[in-house]
């Protein structure tokens, strides 16, 4: 809601460059896309290490 009011404000101050900025979001959004990913592989792999270590204290009925 933030993005689509910071893009109306500058609409109205200067257009050229709102529109510039329209064009150019999916660019940066695909140019992004692959960190992404990589952030949610890495947040698995972490999860998979974590639950390996805490598995003996579950194990154990530990909480």
């Amino acid at each position: 809601m933030l993005t689509l009011l910071i893009w109306i404000f500058l609409l109205v101050f200067c257009w050229p460059l709102a529109i510039m900025a329209l064009l150019l979001y999916p660019v940066f959004w695909l140019l992004l896309l692959p960190f992404r990913i990589v952030g949610i592989a890495v947040d698995g792999v972490l999860e998979l290490l974590r639950a390996l270590v805490m598995l003996p204290a579950r194990l154990l009925g530990g909480r």
